[in-house]
């Protein structure tokens, strides 16, 4: 609709461009693909609001701005395989698929899932699975990237196992203000990983670190 589409045009004007994502692919990716698809249909009015969009369950749509800065720090580039973590209703994929990347998207709710397969059902290299967020998606690896659509407090191993030599896992490191956008590279078999900004998320199931109890 041409609502949407200005609406989108809004979108990436006034709050992507504005946190200093230039990425000419990036920008593109998200004037393409409407993110009214990927909202409950109650909601659609607010697609394109700067706020995170509420899913339910705890679970929530990344605001745009914070989203695109993300994936603008991941890169993803053409060709390359994609694991997308916590991907919900797909909007992320749909964003990472635009930018010529071979996209899984996994989430493990499965209501979120549905409508991820509705809304990506005919996006050219996306596809989505569902299961447990932490175990990642063993089938499809080795990944060249690993993004997740959300927090973690902490990586688990299995997850870093299916990330190629030479890959990088993008993620949010920790919640709430003191939160950081992270790049966590494997070479010669091991991570190492930096942070980068300050960026806000939601914790993924999953990802907190276990509660430790002293005495």
């Amino acid at each position: 609709m041409a609502e949407f589409a200005i609406q989108r045009r809004t979108m990436v004007d006034n709050q992507i461009r504005t946190v200093d994502v230039t990425d000419h692919g990036v920008i593109a990716a998200f004037l393409t693909v409407g993110r009214e698809a990927f909202v409950p249909t109650a909601m659609r009015d607010l697609a394109y609001i700067d706020r995170p969009i509420d899913l339910g369950g705890g679970r929530a749509m990344m605001q745009p701005a914070p989203l695109a800065k993300l994936i603008q720090l991941a890169a993803p580039r053409a060709g390359e395989k994609v694991l997308i973590v916590g991907g919900n209703t797909g909007y992320a994929a749909a964003i990472v698929a635009a930018m010529g990347a071979t996209v899984t998207t996994l989430d493990q709710d499965p209501a979120l899932v549905a409508v991820a397969r509705g809304a990506l059902a005919d996006v050219p290299g996306a596809t989505v699975v569902e299961g447990p967020l932490a175990a990642g998606w063993p089938a499809g690896a080795p990944y060249d990237l690993v993004i997740l659509d959300g927090a973690a407090e902490e990586i688990p191993a299995a997850l870093d196992a299916q990330v190629a030599e030479g890959g990088r896992i993008v993620y949010i490191d920790g919640e709430g203000l003191a939160a950081r956008a992270t790049v966590a590279v494997r070479s010669s078999g091991r991570v190492s990983s930096r942070t980068v900004f300050n960026l806000p998320g939601r914790l993924l199931p999953g990802f907190a670190k276990p509660v430790a109890f002293a005495l």
